[in-house]
């Protein structure tokens, strides 16, 4: 295990359970492992203390004797705002996932382009009760919500995952004033009949991210929201906030249903041609491309991939197509890069088809995104079968599924004789796109 210089691990005490040792010339794997962590200078800080600590915890600290501990006597680290802060996973514009090393100047200067100034892009308050539902992890409610909040004083109501009628229940209750939201949840809102039950005037603000959302949804879900303002943001782990809705300004603008904002303060953008790279005028469509303080320092152990996203010239390269307007208003139409987006995750083809092709009787196989109403995006797997094998859709889904997270899960299987391929053995997945959409999943 490679953990890039990691002082310190933590881990949970139960799972320390049942791993003592019965024979002390063989422990067991997680034994080995902490025994080889410790043995490299590395803390283990066991997060919960349960009765009757394992003794194969001997030399871990407890998370409580952690906090109990006087920092007042530990050296003063010094920190460079071009240290690394948080390395949160992104499948970034190609590939599989990778780190992404957020520095602690990117991540104050995202923070600062929202909520600071006199007339901040982001109008929290120290008022605002707003409700977070989203998967921590996401850059969407670690940087635009949770420290956002930190930052302005807001109160932020955490719920473990979205249902809708608990969700409107503490609405109400609370009083929530910002909801934050993905395009499935706002499709939820929409075709809901419940929303007549409860008192949803006190949300003044919804705000859509994490995957674009249509315009006829944007103008729906306000009749379920009578007070609040609806408006996008856009944004990717590698470079933060891009684009942020003026609707939610201190002194607010008017915005077009279907745009998501306008680009973030001090910083820059433009949009070139995919093939060219020449810079586009306004109203013509090509690759959004962002600069600024804002953006990550690279990917973790991956400087091929880095160069690749980020140019020489300092321009992040988002793999999104969209256009900006007379009025600067940013809309995307397209993506560039092959991700697809179900509920505002990342799934990577590349990942999946290498799940696939490690089947035994799958001799080769390629994943593409399929249109769905709830989740944006499902990803579906062509596949070449080994000659004389029985292989079914259920064989290959419940293979797929034991070995990923839901959201990964494929969600339909196509057989067929070939996957396309162009002659550097590059995938071609508009073949596979057009057959999706023409209805000729299954032809060879």
């Amino acid at each position: 295990m490679n953990l890039m210089g990691c002082p310190v691990i933590f881990i949970k005490t139960r799972l320390l359970n049942g791993h003592k040792w019965t024979n002390p010339t063989k422990p067991p794997i997680l034994t080995s492992l902490l025994i080889n962590l410790q043995n490299d200078g590395v803390l283990i800080v066991c997060v919960d203390d349960e009765n009757g600590t394992v003794a194969l915890a001997d030399g871990c600290v407890s998370f409580t004797e952690l906090t109990q501990a006087d920092e007042t006597e530990l050296p003063k680290p010094e920190i460079s705002p071009d240290d690394t802060v948080a390395i949160p996973y992104s499948s970034g514009t190609t590939g599989l996932p990778k780190g992404v090393m957020i520095t602690h100047k990117s991540l104050v200067t995202s923070i600062a382009q929202k909520v600071d100034g006199e007339n901040p892009n982001l109008n929290f308050t120290g008022d605002d009760v707003i409700i977070c539902f989203l998967p921590m992890f996401h850059t969407y409610a670690f940087n635009a919500l949770i420290l956002s909040a930190m930052r302005t004083g807001a109160a932020v109501l955490i719920v473990p995952r979205f249902e809708l009628n608990l969700v409107m229940e503490l609405i109400q209750r609370y009083k929530v004033t910002v909801v934050p939201v993905a395009p499935p949840v706002v499709l939820a809102f929409v075709k809901s009949q419940e929303t007549e039950r409860y008192d949803l005037s006190s949300v003044r603000m919804m705000i859509s991210g994490a995957a674009t959302l249509r315009k006829e949804l944007e103008e729906a879900v306000l009749l379920k929201f009578p007070n609040a303002i609806f408006g996008q943001g856009y944004g990717m782990t590698e470079s933060a906030t891009v684009a942020k809705s003026l609707s939610f300004a201190k002194n607010p603008f008017k915005t077009k249903s279907g745009a998501c904002g306008t680009v973030i303060r001090n910083a820059d953008m433009k949009v070139v041609d995919t093939i060219t790279g020449v810079s586009l005028p306004r109203n013509k469509a090509g690759e959004i491309c962002i600069r600024g303080d804002q953006l990550m320092k690279g990917y973790l152990t991956d400087p091929e991939a880095t160069a690749t996203t980020i140019d020489k010239d300092g321009w992040l390269h988002t793999g999104d197509i969209g256009y900006v307007d007379d009025d600067d208003e940013i809309f995307i139409v397209d993506r560039l890069k092959e991700l697809i987006k179900f509920k505002g995750y990342q799934v990577a083809p590349a990942e999946l088809e290498a799940l696939l092709i490690s089947h035994p009787c799958i001799e080769d196989a390629a994943v593409v995104a399929m249109k769905d109403e709830v989740a944006g995006e499902v990803p579906v797997a062509f596949v070449v079968s080994s000659e004389g094998s029985q292989l079914t859709e259920d064989d290959v889904t419940s293979y797929i599924c034991k070995q990923v997270v839901h959201y990964k899960r494929v969600k339909m299987v196509f057989f067929t004789d070939s996957i396309p391929k162009a002659p550097s053995g590059k995938i071609l997945r508009k073949d596979l796109r057009a057959r999706l959409a023409n209805g000729l999943m299954n032809l060879s």
